[in-house]
């Protein structure tokens, strides 16, 4: 925790975390017990509480569970989002849901997330195996989150106070998460017991495990760092919008507008349209409403051109160096209509191989088509195997063919250029997502 004390950075900056795990592990509990200890409920809100509860506990996970079908069944089903505020720092919480087939509301919540907390529900495992087993849905949250680059997760060892020995409790959970983290390349920013229902280790110190010495779960969340630095590199902004107007002079001219994904843009660059492969100059640079000199990633930004090109909405702004040939631009595999990538599959009918779908790039939409599923991992033991498939939830590597070019970097890279989601042609539904991993 020392190297991000000193920063006073992360102090002022938004934490962006979401809670995950298993279905019942006490996430929207935990979420409730936050903002009830830092006194961000109403009190219109805990006087509901108390007439609810009519004299038995509170229970907190009304605070998240809004849906009266998550009320009734006692479950979450859509990402909640909740806010407060420490005098440290302020917070945006997702609770995403825990069972299976709301795998595709966690990966939603993930892909925008600085921190995963991922609860683990010690009365469900069986202490007396060995080796520990982690629950399924524990590891696969904790594997979407490292895939989807959350840049810190923590994991939170709940319900130890309904164990008659917690320390050694914890210190068996503990030792079954290091062993997984080792195995899955995840890089734990902290273990932490904590009991959401009593509020141990939450956000105040437990006051009977003396035994555990570390952050309380609050404390650990206000030194986590927030977003990444902006991705740096040439140029990448995906178009989102066109807006046409003029001077008022009879000279009328478009802006295009997006959220630079890679880089830097200032007046007077040179870049080029993809896929139509035109070059332009940038003569205009508009920001939040004002004229301004230059942008970076992850500001949103309206560029003029000097000259009329044609540009639509999925199209992106590239880089372009003066007598480079047409379409090269460095770290942008401008041909990518196939490649290989990791494919989160979260839909009821199976991925296969040759069905045609809807691929969504920034914010344009191609064809394309499974040509190979190369491996399937196994969640269990963390290995590669051969499938002809994906299911609901499965985790593989495939290889896809696109109908048309499209400006692509490996995800590691850049998780907006690098990444897509795959949508069912017939049913509309939100099917995968897709983070390059190689390109032809």
């Amino acid at each position: 925790m020392e190297q991000y004390e000193t920063n006073a950075e992360f102090r002022h900056k938004a934490l962006r975390f979401l809670t995950a795990g298993s279905v019942d592990d006490g996430k929207s509990t935990l979420i409730g017990r936050l903002l009830l200890d830092s006194q961000a409920i109403l009190a219109d809100q805990l006087d509901a509480l108390n007439r609810r509860a009519s004299g038995s506990p509170v229970d907190l996970s009304q605070l998240t569970d809004g849906l009266e079908a998550e009320r009734e069944q006692g479950i979450t089903i859509d990402v909640a989002y909740r806010y407060f505020t420490t005098p440290r720092r302020k917070f945006i919480i997702a609770d995403a849901p825990g069972h299976e087939q709301y795998t595709r509301n966690m990966v939603t919540a993930a892909a925008g997330s600085d921190a995963a907390v991922v609860l683990v529900d010690i009365t469900k495992l069986d202490l007396t195996q060995h080796p520990l087993r982690l629950l399924p849905q524990t590891r696969r949250h904790s594997l979407l989150a490292r895939l989807l680059r959350v840049p810190s997760i923590v994991f939170a060892v709940n319900k130890l106070d309904a164990h008659a020995d917690p320390q050694r409790a914890f210190e068996r959970v503990r030792d079954a998460l290091v062993h997984f983290s080792q195995e899955a390349g995840i890089v734990p920013a902290g273990i932490v017991p904590v009991s959401a229902l009593r509020g141990d280790n939450v956000a105040a110190a437990s006051p009977t495990w003396l035994w555990y010495a570390g952050p309380t779960l609050l404390q650990l969340l206000e030194v986590l760092p927030a977003a990444e630095d902006p991705p740096s590199g040439p140029l990448m902004l995906p178009v989102q919008y066109v807006a046409r107007g003029g001077d008022g002079l009879g000279h009328q001219f478009r802006t295009f507008w997006g959220r630079l994904a890679r880089g830097r843009v200032q007046t007077g660059d040179l870049v080029s349209i993809q896929p139509s492969g035109a070059v332009a100059r940038v003569v205009g640079l508009h920001h939040a409403g004002s004229a301004v000199d230059s942008c970076v990633a992850g500001q949103s930004a309206g560029l003029v051109l000097d000259r009329h090109v044609d540009v639509s909405r999925g199209d992106w702004i590239l880089h372009a160096e003066p007598g480079a040939p047409q379409g090269v631009v460095p770290g942008v595999a401008m041909g990518g209509q196939v490649f290989e990538a990791t494919l989160a599959w979260l839909d009821v009918e199976p991925a296969a191989i040759g069905r045609k779908y809807w691929l969504r790039h920034g914010h344009r939409w191609v064809p394309g088509c499974i040509t190979a599923i190369v491996s399937r991992l196994d969640i269990h033991t963390l290995a590669a195997t051969d499938a002809q498939m994906l299911a609901v939830n499965d985790i593989g590597r495939v290889r896809i063919q696109a109908q048309s070019p499209l400006p692509l970097t490996v995800y590691a890279a850049n998780r907006v250029a690098g990444a897509m989601i795959v949508v069912d042609p017939a049913s509309h539904r939100t099917s995968g997502a897709l983070l390059v991993e190689a390109v032809s």
